[in-house]
């Protein structure tokens, strides 16, 4: 993710995917960004493409577009409320693409991969103050998906912010996916855990239902969704507009990532024969 002191919002995000948004602007001591660094994020890779700093005074109506500002005023209002003594830089950005771990967590690995695999876990559990923790960590992700971090960190009797840093690690690897509430365990990390033989209850689930899982929305939209029973992207296709924005959670942002799927997928919501009435 961008950490830059200020996280950019889920909008901001995709406004840059969208490449509606081309720049930021930060109040720094320093730059804290490298011109070619490429940013995980939640809608993929965002490259650094300029790092200027720049006169408040010479900021324009035109830089707040770029920058999703709802206008100039607004642009310096929000510059001036965190850190106001320090300089202003303007920060080009460009969507780079999806994030490689995508591909690579639906990848089932080979022999030697799996080998290699099992060497850097067991290399992890050996570094750790706490114990082995990559094979209980797997196995739990894969027990409970879509379950709230601090209740996977408390089962296991650790605190949340170093569980979810393990948890990046294997991320990392493929091993693990990142939801809007909580993960799940990849196609990769499942091969791991069968190749070891330890024993799954998700094995004796019933297959999930094939089609494309919802895009990144916000916990609150997916709680509301996921109530439904709605997990894919074709049953979205089943509402309306008007029945998915009437859920409690579900607000602007989600709704326009639900269409932008919609459309990626060549699919839309249903007709609502009360709209145009």
């Amino acid at each position: 993710m961008l950490n830059w002191g200020v996280q950019m919002r889920p909008a901001e995000l995709a406004a840059i995917r969208a490449g509606d948004v081309d720049v930021a602007f930060r109040r720094w001591d320093r730059p804290r960004v490298k011109v070619g660094t490429q940013m995980r994020t939640a809608v993929g890779l965002v490259e650094i493409t300029s790092v200027d700093r720049v006169p408040v005074r010479s900021l324009t109506a035109a830089d707040a577009r770029r920058a999703g500002a709802a206008s100039l005023v607004a642009l310096r209002e929000g510059l001036d409320r965190v850190h106001p003594e320090r300089p202003v830089y303007r920060i080009g950005l460009r969507y780079a693409g999806v994030d490689p771990r995508h591909a690579l967590r639906e990848s089932v690995p080979d022999d030697a991969e799996i080998d290699a695999i099992v060497v850097w876990l067991d290399r992890l559990d050996r570094a750790s103050s706490t114990g082995p923790w990559t094979r209980q960590t797997l196995l739990l992700i894969d027990e409970l998906p879509a379950t709230r971090a601090p209740d996977l960190a408390q089962r296991m009797g650790r605190d949340t912010p170093s569980f979810k840093q393990d948890v990046r690690k294997l991320k990392e690897r493929g091993l693990t996916e990142s939801l809007d509430i909580g993960y799940r365990l990849s196609p990769r990390g499942a091969a791991v855990l069968d190749h070891e033989g330890h024993p799954r209850p998700s094995r004796d689930r019933p297959m999930p239902e094939p089609g494309i899982p919802l895009p990144h929305i916000g916990a609150a939209a997916t709680r509301a969704l996921t109530a439904l029973g709605v997990v894919r992207l074709e049953q979205v296709a089943g509402l309306s507009e008007r029945e998915v924005l009437a859920l409690h959670g579900v607000g602007a942002y989600a709704l326009q990532r639900l269409r932008a799927a919609l459309d990626e997928a060549g699919l839309s919501f249903r007709d609502d024969p009360g709209a145009s009435s």
